[in-house]
């Protein structure tokens, strides 16, 4: 009978030797590879390459610079229907070395020959001396406002006829100066366009020489430009709506001071107070110093903010007639010298005078989306102002109650807040707005009645 060996028995593992850490299964990480010496100098080419290409830019900037300031005018004076012609001439002599077409030759030859004749039209010295005037230089909406060139021959030679160019707002006028001998001068007049409130530029005036094709244009700039005002139109107010300001002075308002005019109460006297607030007479009688409090008395102060938002509009006639609202009540609170700021979503406007007022307006342009909603127009900008006593915010008519409400919540009692919403050809009305008095204006002229009765 044949018998089978049984395995044999083994024991438990013996323990690694002391000393001797158990390796910790895993892949072998090999040694990193060092860069063959092909690599090396391949990369050592590499820079030595980029080294020279930077230093021999470096040595070309200078020398590139001072090329293009010289030829630089040269190229900008040809127009792109210049351009145009020597690219037709480069084309037709390219095609006419691969076709060995003749015509194309003569077509390439004969466009060269043009635009070689337009360039001689370019050279030449100018002594111009050109004034610009604008009479007056501060006119209203709708108004006429003339301006006056005058182009002197200041050298001691002839100069050949030319043509100025004077950019006036948004067009261009052209003008043909004559031959002008040594001393000679030419006078052109012009009109401005003032139907609209706006800021006018004029200038600067531009002598333009160059071929009757177009294809050269050569201009040297002589003045500077010169702003034209065109102020919004205004109306005067009535007596009692120019006192709507002067009423709140002297009021008394809730706030408590140690120094004023209307008295409130006594108190017992503390650490830091005014001697000169003791009240004697009641400190001998109850045998402790009493000294006086006062209701703290109104001053005005007034905030005249103007909306911008083009949202807030239903056209641009009715923005043009809120930015006449607002100049008519600024322009009265300045003249009555009042304390006054006035602003609009990018700036704040000059209150010293009545012009520099209406000057500023002129630059009051619609805005979209600066500021989340009207609430935060007022606070973000009159955040470092004082606290007014009457707050006027000139708004349009797709402002809703709803906003004009929100406003109110800026201040406190104190603050009369009146909201002038501007409606293009809509009744005048009054109407209370929770705490907000809302005047709604569809003409100019319905201003001072209903600011009159808003003072009342």
């Amino acid at each position: 009978m044949t018998q089978t060996a049984s395995p044999p028995v083994t024991g438990p593992a013996a323990p690694p030797a002391a000393g001797r850490r158990a390796a910790a299964p895993g892949p072998r990480r090999s040694a990193p590879r060092k860069p063959s010496q092909t690599v090396l100098a391949l990369r050592q080419l590499r820079d030595a390459i980029l080294g020279g290409l930077r230093r021999l830019i470096g040595l070309a900037a200078p020398a590139a610079r001072a090329i293009w300031r010289w030829i630089g005018p040269g190229i900008r004076s040809v127009s792109t229907v210049g351009w145009i012609v020597l690219a037709t001439a480069a084309a037709s002599f390219i095609i006419s070395g691969v076709l060995g077409w003749a015509e194309f030759t003569f077509l390439g030859a004969t466009l060269i020959a043009g635009f070689l004749i337009a360039v001689c039209f370019v050279f030449g010295r100018a002594t111009y001396s050109v004034l610009i005037e604008l009479n007056p230089r501060r006119v209203v909406a709708g108004s006429r406002a003339l301006g006056r060139m005058l182009v002197t021959n200041s050298g001691r030679k002839p100069l050949l006829p030319t043509r100025m160019e004077l950019p006036v707002g948004t067009g261009v006028a052209e003008f043909m100066v004559p031959r002008l001998a040594p001393g000679a001068e030419s006078e052109e007049l012009f009109a401005m366009p003032t139907h609209r409130r706006a800021l006018i530029l004029a200038g600067p005036a531009i002598s333009v020489r160059g071929d009757q094709l177009g294809l050269v244009r050569r201009t040297v700039s002589w003045t500077d430009q010169v702003e034209l005002f065109v102020h919004p139109q205004t109306t005067r107010l009535l007596a009692t709506a120019r006192g709507l300001v002067r009423d709140l002075e002297g009021q008394s308002s809730a706030v408590i001071t140690n120094s004023d005019l209307a008295f409130h109460a006594l108190r017992q006297y503390e650490p830091g107070d005014d001697i000169r607030n003791v009240h004697w007479r009641t400190s001998a009688r109850t045998g402790q110093l009493m000294v006086r409090q006062y209701t703290e008395t109104r001053r005005s102060q007034l905030l005249l903010a103007q909306s911008a938002e083009t949202s807030h509009y239903a056209s641009e006639d009715e923005f043009e007639l809120a930015i006449s609202v607002m100049a008519s009540i600024g322009c009265q609170v300045i003249r009555e010298k009042t304390n006054l700021d006035v602003l609009w979503e990018k700036a704040a406007l000059r209150n010293r005078s009545v012009t520099a007022l209406l000057d500023d307006s002129c630059r009051i342009e619609p805005v979209s989306a600066e500021f989340p909603t009207l609430r935060d127009f007022i606070r973000t900008s009159t955040r470092k102002l004082p606290i007014p006593s009457l707050a006027v915010i000139v708004v349009g008519s797709q402002v809703s109650a709803h906003e004009i409400r929100s406003v109110s919540t800026l201040y406190n009692q104190d603050t009369v807040l009146i909201a002038v919403r501007v409606q293009l050809g809509a009744p005048a009305s009054l109407a209370k707005v929770g705490g907000t008095m809302m005047a709604t204006v569809g003409n100019l002229r319905d201003l001072p009645a209903i600011l009159d009765r808003t003072g009342r």
